[in-house]
């Protein structure tokens, strides 16, 4: 019964984290099957985030909550600039360092399914 409580607290503290940093509880359609698909996706994001998190993320930023990571990590600005052959983004590095996103890019470039490329 206590493993089952401990459980019950976990996923919990999970719904919490998915209510403030997916703002989840923002159901505002007038129809009940607008609502549901709503909030599936917004379970879907919250499955997505927590995915990153687990496999993507070095072990000194793995404890970021998703509303670190939202705001870190995506909503962060950037300057496009285009040359000839190539598409550069600039990003500030107050947030995040260079080495830090460089890391996490090749993380998430290593999750790939399938055969590598030779």
């Amino acid at each position: 019964m206590i493993k089952f409580y401990n459980g019950r607290g976990t996923v919990e503290l999970w719904i919490k984290e998915g209510k403030q940093a997916l703002k989840w509880t923002r159901l505002s359609c007038r129809r009940f099957r607008d609502n549901q698909a709503r909030l599936q996706l917004f379970a879907l994001a919250y499955n997505l985030a927590n995915f990153l998190r687990q496999l993507a993320l070095p072990r000194s930023v793995a404890t970021w909550s998703l509303t670190t990571l939202r705001e870190r990590l995506v909503k962060i600005g950037a300057k496009v600039v285009h040359h000839a052959k190539a598409v550069t983004f600039q990003l500030a590095e107050v947030v995040v360092p260079r080495v830090l996103f460089a890391t996490i890019l090749d993380r998430i470039g290593r999750l790939r399914v399938g055969p590598q490329p030779a």
